[in-house]
């Protein structure tokens, strides 16, 4: 089939409505009909049709014991002196942060499983991909200031109140930040300057991959740079946390007693646990070859890191962690007495 061309000006329609650039000349396309497209859909769990409700169960009930679990920390931390301590205000910090990443993508997935999906314009989808991308690089960067904490709890106690001060925390806090927000405009910038021919988005959120397997043109150049942003933003903070932990396990090999390394490696077994999910998923889902799987299994790793991780957070620090669970009974105790004398 001959392919058509275009003659006269051509333009391109940017995601905030603005005129890209007018090119004059004759242009040759790769699609016989080619229309930019101004919306993205979702094809969401199409594959999975005649399970969608049970999906939507599912994934609502993860969903609240997402939100309720990380609630529940950072008010115990926020109340609990005793747990005023740099590791449980990267804690809470992480928390928040995985509470916003659910928000931004979990309610419209399951808005769509029962039918409620609406058509997303290319600046919501901008929107959507932003925040998710800042977040997810956010939490990244949290886990590895909490890596660096117990770093200094463990090699370097008797100096560990002067060099954890809280200014030191809230500018590990805020580089983490700061770090997700820069790589997300890049990121941002670099997608949706490319023109979109076809609306159906293969996935159920507005990720890299799947918008970018929408583009007219090709995209070598973008998936490079994905690829290489992809692999900082994973690999530097996973690579520090792995130093962090050889030196913490060679410090504790040296403790004397049986039981005093026993006490000290307790301490990291929590955010190692999630430490290890966390990194393991994301270099699955971002560092594996494009092609390398099929459109189900993408989406099953995605739902992995999107749902099943968040969760990890609450129910980890709850259940492996002493002082947590201390604090959550010292704080049902509190409530359970007031209410007694109450009746009373």
């Amino acid at each position: 089939m001959a392919m058509p061309e275009l003659q006269g000006v051509w333009t391109l329609w940017h995601p905030c409505g603005q005129i890209q650039s007018e090119r004059s000349g004759i242009y040759s396309v790769k699609r016989e009909n080619y229309t930019l497209v101004s919306d993205f859909v979702f094809q969401g769990f199409s594959s999975f049709h005649e399970h969608k409700l049970t999906l939507f169960v599912i994934f609502c009930a993860l969903y609240l014991l997402t939100l309720a679990g990380n609630v529940i920390i950072v008010m115990i931390i926020s109340i609990d002196r005793h747990l005023h301590i740099p590791l449980y205000f990267f804690l809470s910090m992480l928390s928040i942060s995985e509470t916003m990443y659910t928000l931004v993508i979990v309610p419209r997935m399951l808005s769509s499983l029962i039918g409620l999906s609406q058509p997303i314009s290319l600046a919501g989808c901008a929107t959507q991909m932003f925040f998710f991308i800042t977040l997810a690089i956010n939490n990244c960067f949290l886990l590895t200031a909490m890596g660096y904490d117990r770093y200094v709890a463990i090699c370097n106690p008797l100096r560990y109140t002067v060099i954890m001060n809280k200014r030191v925390c809230a500018q590990l806090v805020w580089g983490a930040c700061s770090i997700g927000l820069l790589v997300a405009i890049i990121q941002i910038s670099s997608v949706f300057r490319l023109p979109f021919c076809d609306r159906e988005v293969a996935h159920y959120f507005c990720d890299i991959r799947p918008v970018m397997k929408l583009c007219c043109d090709g995209t070598t150049l973008h998936d490079i740079i994905n690829f290489i942003v992809s692999s900082v933003v994973i690999v530097v903070p996973m690579g520090l946390v792995f130093v962090s932990y050889i030196l913490i396990i060679s410090t504790i090999l040296k403790i004397a007693s049986a039981e005093g390394r026993k006490k000290a490696f307790a301490t990291c077994v929590s955010h190692l646990t999630v430490v290890i999910i966390h990194y393991g998923c994301a270099s699955i889902a971002y560092l594996k070859p494009k092609s390398e799987n099929t459109k189900d299994q993408d989406q099953l790793i995605s739902v992995t890191y999107t749902v099943f991780t968040p969760l990890l957070n609450p129910v980890v620090y709850t259940l492996r962690n002493r002082e947590v669970k201390d604090a959550l009974y010292r704080a049902i105790g509190k409530k359970t007495s007031r209410l007694e004398s109450v009746v009373a």
